[in-house]
C-alpha cells in the first residue's frame, strides 16, 4: 500500500503552502504528492490524471479539503466513485474527518460518508458559482470606472502618417508598412480608420 496526496490552487499565484503542511503531518512522501495550478470546474488536469493511473487497489490518499478535488458537484461525486469503488482506493480528507474511507466501512458509515460527500461536493460547486459571480460584477464595476483589461496597445509611431502617406503613393509596400509600424495589418487598418475619424472631427470643430 502506498500514500498519495493531491494538491491543487486556481491558479499559479495562489499558494499552495497550507496544503504542503496539511501532507507533511500525514507523512505523505513528497514524490508521491502531485500537483495542479488549475481550476477545479473539471477533471482535466495533467497531474490530476497522472495521479489516477498510478493509484493502485488498497493505496491511500489525502486531500486537505473536498474542493481541493474539484468544484464541479457531479464531477466530484463521479470521481469520487471511480476512486473508491473501481480502483478500490482510501481516501482521507484532513478537513472533515467524516470523509474517511478507511473508518467507513459499514453501511451507517458508508451512508454518513456519501451525505457529506453530497453536501460539501454542492458546497464547493456553489462556492465556484459565487466567485465568478463577484468577478464578473468585479469586472463590469471596473470597466464602468474605465479600467481596460488585456495587452496595453502598442502606440503608433510618431512619423505613422508620413508611413500611410507613402503606403497609398504606393511608395512602400504593404509588408514594409506594417514593419515600419510594427503592426498587424488588421491593426494597420484600423489606425488608418481612426485616423481618418479624427481627421473628420477635427473638420467639424473647426468649421463649427
Amino acid at each position: 500500500m502506498l500514500t498519495y496526496g493531491y494538491i491543487r490552487v486556481s491558479s499559479t499565484d495562489q499558494n499552495e503552502d497550507r496544503q504542503k503542511i496539511a501532507m507533511d503531518t500525514k507523512n505523505v512522501p513528497r514524490k508521491n504528492i502531485f500537483m495542479d495550478k488549475q481550476s477545479g470546474k473539471d477533471f482535466e488536469r495533467p497531474q490530476y490524471r497522472r495521479l489516477v493511473r498510478k493509484l493502485k487497489r488498497g493505496d491511500l490518499l489525502y486531500l486537505l479539503s473536498i474542493d481541493r478535488l474539484g468544484r464541479n458537484y457531479k464531477e466530484v461525486q463521479e470521481q469520487w466513485r471511480i476512486l473508491t469503488k473501481d480502483k478500490g482506493v482510501d481516501i482521507c480528507v484532513i478537513d472533515m474527518p467524516l470523509l474517511d474511507t478507511r473508518t467507513a466501512k459499514d453501511l451507517m458509515g458508508t451512508f454518513i460518508a456519501d451525505l457529506v460527500l453530497q453536501i460539501l461536493s454542492f458546497v464547493a460547486e456553489n462556492e465556484r458559482a459565487n466567485i465568478k459571480k463577484r468577478q464578473a460584477q468585479g469586472i463590469a464595476a471596473a470597466k464602468a470606472r474605465g479600467v481596460r483589461f488585456g495587452r496595453p496597445e502598442k502606440p503608433v509611431p510618431k512619423n505613422f502618417v508620413d508611413i500611410v502617406r507613402q503606403w497609398e503613393r504606393h511608395e512602400i509596400s504593404t509588408p514594409e508598412a506594417l514593419r515600419l509600424c510594427d503592426m498587424s495589418r488588421p491593426t494597420f487598418y484600423r489606425k488608418i480608420r481612426e485616423n481618418e475619424e479624427t481627421k473628420l472631427i477635427r473638420c467639424k470643430i473647426i468649421s463649427s
